[in-house]
């Protein structure tokens, strides 16, 4: 590629991020806008619990476009307070400039609500010492909106720009104060906002979409020179991926040389690839986002995302093979998303056309139960914490059957010299079926993974079994 189509891929990479967070963000305020508001139209907070053995309950300054010059939209929103007593008395809440509520309750015995979370146990104080206010807060002329009674008491006000704070108290001016508050905001705009968000992700998305399919063309493949050079690459070294059972291929052959005890440093050897697919990986992230709206506006999948992130799959794989997948092989393996001699092979077959209905569908939802099965396999069934001083947890992270069943092997390598045959070939069945999932939730295919363990070095194929150590064999024919 030329530094120019380069530096489009990139861009377009960025703004398909931002195209997709758009889309995201304008789908979660169109679903709260219909399912979470109540008959009046405001979103509504938890329940919270509140009290204090003060005599207010006020909260931290609200500032509005409170400086000089600043613009705040007229009628953009209304927020309410539904405040009721838990010991039955009087209660009054009310909406008050900052300055004149601090002068208020400036030598007042209170409690600073700075934080609610989002359950409704959820709280935290600043407690601030003093004594009894000088009048019951019904007495007082600065309140913008309040509200104060028996039972359940309601504030509703129109926002306005400055600094507010909001008070609760006993209508009678006492001490201890134990309520339950609701807050709700409405917003007159929200349900134009999200459709315009979605919109705008759409054509943002198409706009990134196109710009990168035609930055990834890829350039015309060379032709082979020679007869020899046209045998050669015929003579694949792997099954190809469209003549297996799916077309997803992963292969690998023990290497009989295999030594008992280098597994123990394979995990230092291979950082300088963890760190290069690190980057990879982001890589993939970004580009898979990108084929998403390809897929969605053209059901392509641009060849030159596919090759590429085809490529992460295969380095990763080989990687894994290498160290704690497999661990079958001393050989290092190559800085190359290309297909090579390496003993682990993997390819995908490139779709002509995907679907564009399931592209919005099969990455989380129809996936679900193979993300189940998968997390089992990868990482859920040990976990480990670390602490560090005491200080309570700082890292977490598990193992799986995969990573289980692969110290097993190397540990009966250590001892008695041979990668045991069977335990590859299971091994072989779950990565396959890992890496299957990987490139459907990929996007790559259409057709669903299948629900079985295809084991052994090679995938199988017609008129051929696969076998341990790597090597088709012919199958024998079928009796009379």
């Amino acid at each position: 590629m030329k530094a120019g189509k380069i530096i489009v891929g990139i861009l377009s990479g960025l703004i398909a991020i931002v195209a997709m967070g758009l889309i995201v963000g304008g789908i979660a305020l169109s679903w709260a806008y219909g399912t979470q508001r109540d008959a009046n139209g405001f979103l509504t907070s938890p329940d919270y619990g509140l009290a204090t053995s003060g005599y207010a309950l006020v909260s931290g300054d609200v500032d509005l476009a409170s400086h000089p010059g600043d613009w705040w939209p007229s009628g953009l929103a209304d927020v309410s307070f539904d405040v009721q007593s838990n010991q039955g008395n009087d209660v009054f809440v009310g909406i008050g400039p900052s300055d004149d509520v601090d002068a208020y309750l400036g030598t007042v015995a209170r409690s600073e609500v700075t934080r609610l979370g989002v359950r409704g146990s959820d709280v935290s104080y600043r407690q601030l010492d003093g004594g009894a206010p000088a009048a019951p807060p019904g007495d007082e002329t600065f309140w913008v909106a309040s509200s104060a009674g028996a039972g359940m008491q309601r504030l509703t006000w129109d926002v306005d720009q400055g600094s507010w704070s909001v008070v609760v108290m006993n209508a009678d001016g006492s001490a201890s104060v134990d309520i339950d508050l609701e807050a709700g905001v409405r917003i007159s705009i929200l349900l134009g906002v999200a459709i315009a968000m979605i919109i705008g992700g759409l054509l943002v998305g198409a706009a990134a979409t196109f710009a990168l399919v035609w930055a990834t063309r890829p350039a015309k493949a060379a032709q082979p020179e020679t007869a020899a050079e046209a045998a050669a690459m015929a003579a694949a070294p792997i099954t190809p991926a469209h003549a297996g059972p799916y077309p997803v291929t992963l292969e690998g052959a023990i290497d009989p040389a295999v030594s008992r005890g280098m597994w123990l440093i394979k995990w230092f050897l291979a950082i300088p690839h963890y760190i290069v697919l690190a980057f990879l990986w982001v890589a993939f992230v970004l580009l898979s986002i990108v084929a998403f709206f390809s897929i969605l506006f053209t059901g392509r999948y641009p060849r030159g995302i596919f090759d590429f992130n085809v490529g992460v799959l295969r380095w990763g794989w080989r990687v894994g093979f290498y160290t704690f997948s497999a661990a079958a092989t001393d050989a290092y393996p190559p800085f190359s998303l290309e297909e090579t001699d390496y003993p682990a092979h993997f390819d995908v077959a490139y779709p002509e056309q995907l679907s564009r209905g399931l592209v919005l569908v099969k990455w989380w939802l129809l996936a679900i139960p193979h993300y189940i099965i998968v997390g089992i396999f990868t990482s859920g069934l040990v976990w480990w914490t670390t602490s560090l001083g005491g200080g309570g947890r700082v890292l977490e992270f598990g193992g799986g059957l995969i990573g289980l069943l692969t110290l097993i092997a190397v540990i009966m390598l250590l001892f008695t010299g041979r990668y045991p045959k069977g335990i590859f070939d299971l091994l072989m069945g779950l990565n396959r079926w890992t890496f299957r999932v990987a490139a459907y939730a990929s996007l790559m295919r259409d057709e669903y993974p299948p629900f079985r363990l295809d084991l052994g070095g090679r995938e199988s194929v017609e008129g051929v079994s696969p076998t341990a150590g790597g090597e088709p064999t012919e199958a024998p024919p079928p009796a009379p």
